[in-house]
């Protein structure tokens, strides 16, 4: 495959941007050095445009060649509030930040990709490089579009990848529809009145009423969602009291919901209001819930999937191209979707033993498969231009 050869020829450049990444991780909106790094990167290897400070930290740029439509490529670049625990060469120098994710190596392949299409410019029309700040729970991705990401950079369909630790590394997944689940969080406050433990018939006792919503809640799942629908309702923190022999005056409750149709999602949120209120009035006392709806379902289209899964497979062949199921984590990249038709797929990032899950403060990218990921996002400029590989 000649765009693999190609890229493959600087691997060691894009190892060497990737571990400097990696020793200097930046958190969300903060990712300064990091940008900067890009930017000087894309500017170098000619790319027409490079726009920085959109949706804050994030960068832009622009190839242009010829006649023809027009396709984004993003990749993530901040890191998460994790300590390090590796002990490569290349680990974080800041205390509690580190990219246990794979930004750094998604920054990188796209970063390789970019110096690849503007020296070959194997495209007709504009590839539009997204360098997305804030993945990690804080939106960028919204961020950049508030800013007018696409009616400033205008693309006709936008495509991303993650790497995936637990699958094959050399192989890629990707399939159409619901990929990854919208991630709500909900918090629900018990108003009792607090008493001595030992005269409970003195007080209504929000443990009890709590307690009670825990069991009463998972029935949203059981017998309120239709069995061909998925969703998940888990409650993460119960906080009641603070003393052996009192009952206190409140009990506190949280947890998250995942789904991927957000009509699920909608009428779930009625449910569990409905349940929590019955709850309430059952022990006479009141309930506030509050309802923090997070990234939307990240939805890949049929269209654009195919495209991606072409890509792939002019790249490496059937063999190593999966079909992807649907994981209940959350993306950002749901938010471009929602606008424009793209895909996303996930690239593996090795299965072995030694090879920690994601957001583990052992992990690390593998250095490996940054030509797979690079080529890839090359395949997609060419696809989108209707030209083969090799043609």
């Amino acid at each position: 495959m000649p765009v693999l050869g190609d890229v493959s020829a600087f691997h060691d450049d894009m190892v060497a941007w990737r571990h400097d990444l990696h020793r200097h991780p930046e958190l969300a909106y903060a990712e300064h050095r990091t940008a900067g790094v890009v930017a000087r990167l894309l500017r170098g290897f000619g790319v027409d445009e490079v726009v920085e400070g959109v949706g804050g930290t994030g960068v832009v740029g622009v190839l242009r060649h010829g006649s023809g439509p027009s396709i984004g490529l993003r990749a993530d670049m901040d890191a998460l509030p994790i300590h390090e625990l590796g002990e490569h060469a290349h680990r974080s120098r800041i205390d509690n930040t580190m990219h246990a994710c794979g930004h750094d190596g998604h920054t990188a392949m796209l970063l390789g990709a970019a110096r690849h299409l503007a020296r070959t410019r194997r495209f007709q029309g504009t590839v539009v490089l997204i360098f997305q700040p804030a993945e990690e729970g804080r939106a960028g991705a919204k961020a950049m579009l508030d800013d007018g990401l696409f009616e400033r950079f205008p693309v006709d369909s936008v495509y991303g990848v993650h790497n995936m630790p637990g699958q094959a590394a050399g192989t890629f997944a990707v399939a159409g529809g619901p990929i990854m689940a919208a991630a709500d969080r909900f918090q629900v406050v018990f108003h009792g009145r607090g008493g001595h433990a030992a005269a409970p018939h003195q007080t209504r006792d929000p443990v009890i009423a709590g307690a009670a919503a825990v069991a009463a809640l998972q029935s949203v799942v059981s017998r309120n969602t239709a069995p061909d629908e998925a969703l998940v309702l888990s409650i993460t923190e119960f906080h009641a009291g603070e003393a052996f022999n009192v009952i206190p005056d409140t009990a506190r409750l949280g947890g998250t919901m995942r789904y991927f149709d957000s009509a699920v999602g909608a009428a779930a949120r009625r449910r569990m209001d409905g349940i929590l209120s019955g709850i309430a009035a059952a022990h006479d006392m009141t309930v506030e819930v509050r309802h923090m709806q997070g990234y939307p379902p990240t939805v890949n289209t049929a269209r654009e999937a195919g495209i991606a899964r072409q890509a792939a497979v002019d790249l490496l062949g059937e063999d190593a191209v999966l079909v992807q199921k649907p994981f209940m984590f959350s993306e950002d990249f749901s938010y471009f979707l929602q606008v424009r038709p793209g895909a996303y797929a996930f690239l593996g990032n090795g299965d072995g033993d030694g090879c920690a899950s994601l957001h583990n403060p052992r992990y690390d990218f593998n250095d490996r498969i940054l030509p797979l990921g690079a080529a890839y996002f090359c395949c997609l400029a060419e696809a989108a231009s209707g030209l083969r590989p090799g043609s």
